[in-house]
């Protein structure tokens, strides 16, 4: 069952920039070149390189899925693929998940699109799932990811010391959440 995120309306905001919708099949191309990017991978996992049939597997298995729903982050107008978002281990009784994000089209980074669609996702999360919590974990490193979590009003609840071994070092971990009743509808 696909899941389509309303927009965030807010008196003043601005025009929406961007826009959560469901992953196609037309996207796994490139969706497996993020995946596989170095570079881009470094700022929230290890590296290691995915395989095409692995890849695919999970394009495929996305609507079938219950304790996750992944949207594809696109630019209003124009619908250009620029990243994806998730919210991961869906708890239906405890109301809790954990948001993801990556913005692979690194002509987007810095222009708070990535704040957009946080907060877009928030809204899917506490408005049609009826979720209370929401929280993330976050490369201590990472320090524009941090700035625009803080932005969407998540809090820092604690930090895993040398948590992650990546790129030859060992990084600080912190876990941030956000609750139903923090989020600025």
């Amino acid at each position: 069952m696909a899941h389509q995120a309303r927009p965030v309306k807010r008196a003043g905001a601005a025009r929406a920039r961007v826009a959560l919708g469901p992953i196609t099949s037309s996207d796994a191309p490139i969706l497996f070149e993020w995946i596989n990017d170095r570079d881009l991978l470094l700022f929230n996992a290890p590296y290691r390189p995915t395989h095409e049939a692995s890849h695919l597997a999970w394009v495929r298995s996305l609507a079938g899925r219950r304790d996750l729903v992944a949207f594809a982050i696109r630019t209003v107008p124009g619908k250009r693929l620029i990243g994806v978002c998730q919210l991961t281990g869906i708890d239906a009784v405890h109301r809790r998940a954990d948001l993801q994000i990556r913005m692979g089209d690194d002509r987007t980074r810095g222009r708070g699109l990535g704040l957009e669609a946080v907060r877009l996702l928030l809204a899917f999360g506490f408005n049609d799932l009826n979720l209370h919590r929401i929280s993330l974990q976050v490369f201590a490193t990472n320090a524009r990811a941090i700035k625009t979590y803080e932005r969407a009003g998540f809090r820092q609840e604690g930090r895993l010391r040398d948590a992650m071994f990546l790129d030859g070092g060992f990084v600080d971990v912190l876990t941030m959440a956000i609750l139903d009743r923090e989020f600025r509808r």
